[in-house]
């Protein structure tokens, strides 16, 4: 924890919440064009203004990439979770590209009984979780993970790592190092579940590693049969199963299975005619969109792709999609992309631009017996407001 007052980079939530706990603070944001004071009392400056002499400690906004000139001129960075190394009640931290918020919903259900609060990544902020709880469960993004040296996890949840966030993080490299992070930091007596493609990475855990959801079912003897999840939430539940399993030796499905599903993640839905759609709105990015494929890969597909790739190769998601029966509706920035890589694997493909006339072409398709899949391998930020509004306007069209 630093002795000295913080200087914080980005007016963002996670450093609101802690300039609270501590008190009033000096904020550098790259919106605030002339200095001011907030309702709490602390000190808003433009980014420009900062000097690296006259501060002791500095904690950015987890979103605030390497690259940004008040990182590269900080000589006393540290984290949030830092921050709170010395104070933070053990914790199970659950890190990867998709999948971290249902499994950090998930594990909290089975342990909230025992004390235990979730946060972090989502939800509260852990600046404002109780430092007396008898467990902490943080949903962990690489962004905290790259600035944390100090704190470690008691259980470390490692969801697969395929490429995402590589405009902060450089590289894939940088981000799975990110990502990997933590175990190089963890002691004897802590676990870690990770996938077995890092079963070499250094670490004093115990390690736990998996390829597929059969490996966690069998390791810790969960019976996939009692729980009522399939497809990315049945990985999820394993994973959160397992975590019961390591701190208490407990495996509770019909608790685990009272738990509500968030929206817009393999979301599925029936019109009046009994056409499957599935909103999976919040696959914006590559890995997710392949796992919502595997789930329904024995059915013919009309799939809704596109928006904002970032750039990202998405020659692996072709690769598994001409073994599909499928139809590709193309919207979004990228829809150029999509309609160019179909013809060079042989796919059929439609441009459509716009979510609507997407739904409206696969309304008029003759065959109204095939699965409509939203998976758009890519952000929505480009024609929504949100892949949340992006999911909603879907399950619009398809109840019509």
């Amino acid at each position: 924890m630093c002795a000295s007052k913080i200087t914080f980079f980005g007016y963002g939530k996670t450093t609101r919440a802690l300039a609270k706990k501590v008190g009033a603070s000096v904020f550098f944001d790259d919106n605030v064009s002339k200095p001011h004071k907030d309702e709490e009392g602390n000190s808003l400056k433009p980014s420009s203004e900062f000097v690296a002499k006259y501060s002791n400690c500095e904690i950015p906004s987890p979103g605030m990439a390497p690259s940004h000139p008040l990182i590269q001129q900080a000589n006393n960075l540290i984290s949030e979770y830092d921050y709170f190394a010395d104070t933070m009640p053990p914790s199970v931290w659950i890190s990867g590209t998709n999948g971290k918020t249902t499994t950090t919903q998930m594990i909290q259900t089975l342990l909230a009984s025992h004390g235990s609060q979730a946060g972090g990544n989502i939800g509260t902020p852990l600046a404002e979780l109780d430092e007396k709880a008898s467990l902490g469960i943080l949903e962990s993004s690489s962004f905290t993970l790259h600035y944390t040296n100090r704190a470690v996890p008691k259980v470390y949840v490692l969801l697969p790592i395929t490429p995402d966030h590589l405009y902060w993080h450089g590289s894939m490299r940088e981000y799975e190092e990110s990502k990997l992070k933590p175990l190089s930091m963890m002691n004897e007596g802590d676990a870690v579940i990770i996938p077995k493609k890092y079963e070499a990475f250094p670490s004093k855990a115990m390690k736990i590693c998996y390829e597929t959801n059969e490996d966690l079912a069998e390791y810790f003897d969960i019976d996939t049969s009692k729980l009522r999840f399939k497809g990315a939430f049945l990985q999820d539940a394993l994973l959160a199963l397992g975590v019961s399993k390591i701190l208490f030796d407990e495996c509770d499905y019909d608790l685990i299975n009272s738990m509500p599903l968030d929206a817009h993640r393999q979301e599925e839905l029936h019109d009046k005619n009994g056409r499957l759609w599935v909103n999976d709105s919040k696959a914006t990015n590559l890995d997710a969109t392949i796992q919502a494929l595997l789930t329904y890969k024995t059915s013919p597909l009309s799939l809704i792709l596109g928006g904002d790739d970032k750039g990202v190769d998405l020659r692996p998601l072709f690769e598994l999609l001409k073994e599909l029966d499928v139809i590709i509706y193309a919207i979004g920035k990228n829809e150029n992309t999509l309609i160019a890589l179909a013809k060079e694997f042989s796919l059929q493909a439609i441009g459509c631009n716009t979510l609507d006339v997407a739904c409206e072409k696969i309304r008029a398709e003759e065959d109204k017996k095939r699965t409509v899949l939203l998976s758009p391998a890519a952000a929505s930020l480009d024609q929504f407001s949100s892949y949340g509004q992006r999911g909603d306007e879907f399950k619009k069209f398809a109840l019509l």
